[in-house]
């Protein structure tokens, strides 16, 4: 077989790294430990795991596409470079004083996250650009380079000026001056970052890229050096924030664009899985070893949004974290997975996360010096996990050394037995992710009840019973590959990028060959990054402006057609303000804050799935104990290997039906059945296909 026929998808997870190879006529998937000290040690040892399974070399990959926590982690860890703000005189202070909202209206000792670069990094010159663009004070080179004397002892900088979305030309000025007097230290404009209007949010996304650069920077240069080493030629390929794939070197230069590139994959799996079956309504479930992630699919499309928060202080508080201004898959996203920690609080109740042990050193179960109890160790007590088929087999896990931690930090605590406390971290940290769910649906004003449940990641399948029973979600699809679904979507993304800018418009003033103008540049920059990876595919752009109301503080994103017309877009803008508002304001003006066009190459389409036939009875191949959480009672449950599993046959809950990367719990009053696709679907009894 030539190089041209293999894909390789690597998702670094907290806990697991996940791999995957597609190629002419079969699959691959496995996990590996992460290793946090150097990530890429356990690419390249799957890597070689994988390609020995699959009888090639790892010359044979054609192409490798990548998604990692990195960039996150070291945003919440704060373990980024050392790193200066320079921004406008009078303005130093905006990413520490924030928007002046109180997240928690009530709360009377309220405690702001700390800003990302503190008072004494941040630096001030004295120049000024209007908000229409004009200069009202032109910049001192002479003070630039004064300043650059100053800035010898830091690794990366970030420019932030007021208004640079309207006139990037000051920050490019600060740019040539740094460059010249500072060679050899990173730099980050948010004219190139983000263009776009508030301060706060423009000027905290440039410090969270220059905060991670170097780091990224060099963690992108090893792993390439070292894939090289190994006799990968192949070209490496980055999944961004927004749902696509971007080159590496674009990746090194906007690394804050990564922040959630392995939950984007995630949510591009499930929506390739909705296409397939025929779904418009799609809850995607993404449990891991650290976090678990909740995303709306519609019409096969994951929901977008232009902002997203890192590292909130206040679980599931808007404005309690950090704020991030690109394009994004919208999505809440928990610290409760595998690895979340339990413990009992001074008012004896149970708190899971949002801390977790992640693979150093892990679960208690996992026998690597870990003496907490992580939900791991709770399903493991309750009979979810295999102890000696863990991973397929490759690790064996330690029933005693759970049943310690869960006693010695829970149940012993609570006065009650190991299995108890077991089954209360797991009920606390399902109620976590359903409560997250809920709160999100609600703020999409959506009926999770009218929503089908798509379940992937390591430990999803064995929650997304339970967390269905609570959300009164009747039917469940677990896809083939679940446990890595992430590194599978990644292999399902289009090349693309987002380009964005604020440029203000009055709907009354509106002028097509203004917006032909900005849309044209927004078209040539996205472009320029697709083609950096793909020059010859075709491309096809999707246009979006950001509409309100004058006087309103907010705007609502509205999907435009290619051709500027004033009546075509006021039509479309008074049809999404409805949809979300059931009204629509009569005598206001109408104002274009932002635009942006996304340009992406075709995407491959799922193939549909056939109708089922006639269903025939599964024979379980073992049997096993397992608590059942919707009757709290421990029963016997039969045991079934995916493999053993048949199209079209049924198995009724309580059931196990197990894999190499995950396990699927079928809880009692719910039946599942296998598709012709693979998936395995699983619907409450009384509504069962």
């Amino acid at each position: 077989m030539d190089q041209a026929d293999f894909r390789l998808g690597v998702d670094i997870g907290g806990t697991f790294t996940d791999v995957v190879l597609e190629g002419p006529g079969q699959a691959q998937s496995l996990k590996v430990l992460t290793t946090h000290q150097a990530p890429e040690d356990a690419i390249l040892d799957g890597i070689g795991q994988i390609c020995a399974t699959a009888g090639i070399q790892p010359a044979q990959i054609s192409r490798i596409i990548h998604g990692t926590t990195l960039a996150t982690n070291a945003l919440i860890e704060r373990r980024g470079a050392k790193t200066a703000l320079i921004t406008t005189k009078g303005f130093r202070d905006v990413i520490e004083m924030r928007t002046e909202s109180r997240f928690e209206q009530y709360d009377l000792n309220l405690r702001l996250p700390e800003a990302l670069i503190p008072r004494e990094d941040r630096h001030v010159i004295n120049e000024r650009i209007g908000a229409q663009g004009q200069v009202l004070r032109p910049l001192d080179r002479a003070e630039v380079e004064a300043l650059a004397d100053q800035l010898t002892g830091y690794t990366s900088i970030a420019v932030g000026l007021m208004h640079s979305y309207a006139n990037p030309a000051h920050e490019r000025q600060v740019a040539e001056v740094l460059r010249a007097r500072l060679p050899q230290v990173s730099l980050s404009l948010s004219s190139d970052v983000s263009p776009q209007m508030r301060e706060y949010e423009r000027f905290n996304t440039v410090c969270a890229n220059a905060y991670v650069k170097p780091v990224m920077h060099a963690y992108l240069g090893r792993l390439v050096e070292r894939l090289g080493g190994l006799g990968v030629a192949a070209p490496v390929y980055l999944m961004h924030s927004g749902g696509g794939i971007i080159g590496v070197d674009s990746a090194a230069e906007f690394p804050v664009r990564l922040v959630e590139s392995g939950p984007a994959g995630g949510a591009i799996f499930a929506a390739h899985i909705a296409s397939a079956h025929g779904l418009d309504r799609v809850l995607s479930f993404d449990m891991g070893g650290t976090t678990a992630k909740i995303c709306l699919i519609k019409n096969q499309t994951p929901k977008t949004s232009r902002v997203f928060e890192v590292a909130r202080s206040y679980r599931f508080k808007k404005g309690s974290g950090m704020p991030i201004s690109i394009p994004v898959i919208d999505m809440v996203e928990i610290g409760a997975g595998g690895g979340s920690l339990a413990s009992v609080d001074v008012m004896r109740q149970v708190r899971v996360g949002p801390e977790s042990a992640g693979s150093e050193p892990g679960p208690a179960c996992y026998d690597r010096g870990g003496t907490h109890p992580a939900v791991t160790d709770a399903d493991l007590l309750l009979g979810r996990l295999d102890p000696d088929d863990f991973a397929g087999g490759s690790m064996a896990l330690s029933v005693p050394a759970s049943r310690q931690a869960v006693t010695d930090h829970v149940a012993d605590r609570l006065e009650m037995d190991a299995e108890t406390g077991a089954f209360a971290i797991s009920e606390v940290v399902d109620e976590t992710m359903a409560n997250a769910a809920r709160a999100h649906a609600v703020e999409n004003g959506e009926d999770l009840g009218t929503y089908t449940m798509i379940a992937f990641g390591g430990a999803a399948p064995i929650h997304a019973g339970r967390l269905a029973e609570k959300l009164g979600v009747r039917r469940i699809l677990v896809p083939p590959g679940a446990g890595v679904g992430s590194a599978i979507g990644f292999l399902r993304a289009p090349f693309s990028f987002e380009a964005t800018r604020s440029t203000y418009m009055r709907m009354s003033e509106f002028s097509a060959q203004f917006v032909s103008n900005v849309l044209e540049e927004l078209k040539k920059e996205a472009s320029d990054f697709v083609r950096d990876c793909e020059p010859d595919a075709p491309l096809s752009y999707e246009i979006k402006g950001y509409f309100r109301y004058v006087g309103q503080g907010w705007e609502i994103p509205v999907d435009l057609p290619e051709t500027p017309d004033r009546d075509a877009y006021m039509r479309t803008f008074e049809e999404a303000y409805r949809t979300l508002f059931s009204r629509i304001v009569h005598g206001l003006d109408v104002e274009i804050t932002s635009w942006s066009v996304r340009c992406a190459t075709p995407v491959t389409p799922a193939e549909p799935v056939a109708a089922p036939g006639s269903p025939s009875a599964a024979a379980t191949t073992g049997q096993r104990t397992l608590f059942d959480a919707h009757t709290a009672e421990t029963q016997t449950a039969g045991v079934l290997h995916r493999d053993s599993f048949a199209c079209d046959q049924t198995l009724t809950g309580p059931a196990v039906i197990t894999e190499r990367e995950t396990t699927i719990i079928v809880p009692s009053g719910f039946s599942a059945r296998m598709r012709a696709d693979g998936c395995i679907d699983i619907q409450t009894q009384d509504h069962s296909a």
